[in-house]
């Protein structure tokens, strides 16, 4: 069974709502941190986050 990971905020060190695996590769991901209010671009590969962006606004679909 794969252990699953909290992805915290990069900024305040906040739990998000997102939890990732081991092998899970993620490019581009709009992380949204529901403490501070901010959404965050980061590439995630092997539990390892790179932060792209930092945006003040959310994003709207």
């Amino acid at each position: 069974m794969l252990k699953k990971y909290w992805i915290k905020c990069p900024i305040c060190n906040g739990k998000t709502r997102v939890q990732v695996f081991h092998n899970t590769v993620l490019k581009d991901f709009p992380l949204f941190c529901p403490k501070c209010k901010l959404t965050h671009i980061i590439d995630v590969e092997k539990l390892e986050i790179v932060i792209k962006n930092t945006e003040k606004q959310t994003f709207i679909i």
